[in-house]
């Protein structure tokens, strides 16, 4: 086994490693992990002189949000 036996191993595994994570990252069960994160900029579109909600509770509502 010469050297150029082990860079075409290295290049086989490189495709499958890659093919793999892209195959992960389309998957059907991503799919709604990645809609909630799409829609997490035009969620906190709330005027700040919004009747009946205070800027902290506004903010403490979005940090509940994101750590669950």
């Amino acid at each position: 086994m010469d050297i150029n036996d082990l860079r075409s191993l290295f290049t086989v595994l490189v495709v499958v490693m890659f093919a793999g994570i892209v195959w992960w990252a389309y998957s059907d069960r991503r799919k709604q992990a990645y809609e909630e994160a799409a829609m997490l900029p035009l969620e906190d579109d709330v005027p700040l002189g919004m009747p009946g909600m205070s800027g902290t509770a506004q903010v403490s509502r979005n940090q509940e949000r994101k750590s669950s």
